[in-house]
């Protein structure tokens, strides 16, 4: 058996390819610290050596920290995925069945912000789905507390503004 640092990259690596998408730092967090395989700090010097020896890349917008599986990753996957356990491949297909939609709904809500040219900060906020853009929208407001305000509630809020504006512009 690995040991149990390789063992939590395994289960990192093995999420962000079978799922073939990018996923935030919280629900990699929410996957690991439910089963109870490490504890949040170990989970997240993990992530760190994965990001320094490029096995991920990591992006960032306002709201999270996204991961993605390199081809580095990918290989090493390939050599070592079998360390990983059938119950623990067998959790993760039953994570992604059970928040499939929410994850989606994760990456497929944007919302960022910049600073103006005007000493304002524009946030940018996106609808997307299946690579098709529902709705773009791009706001000023005077300060960086409300722009990053903003960012946060678009994705609780985005499906009702996006009703709206249709309702009020069909």
């Amino acid at each position: 058996m690995a040991d149990t640092r390789t063992l939590y990259k395994l289960i990192v690596l093995k999420m962000l390819e079978q799922i073939d998408a990018p996923l935030t730092n919280s629900r990699i967090s929410e996957f690991i610290l439910d089963k109870g395989y490490t504890n949040y700090f170990s989970l997240q010097q993990s992530l760190s050596e994965m990001v320094e020896t490029g096995h991920v890349e990591v992006t960032s917008d306002a709201n999270s920290t996204l991961y993605h599986i390199t081809d580095s990753g990918r290989e090493t996957l390939d050599y070592l995925g079998n360390k990983l356990s059938d119950a623990i491949c067998q959790d993760i297909k039953e994570y992604f069945r059970e928040n499939g939609l929410h994850i989606k709904s994760d990456l497929s809500t944007i919302a960022d912000y910049y600073l103006g040219k005007q000493n304002d900060y524009l946030v940018h906020c996106q609808v997307l789905e299946q690579n098709a853009t529902l709705i773009d929208l791009t706001l000023s407001v005077p300060s960086e507390k409300q722009a990053i305000s903003v960012c946060l509630n678009w994705k609780g809020k985005s499906q009702e503004i996006y009703a709206y504006v249709m309702k009020e512009l069909l």
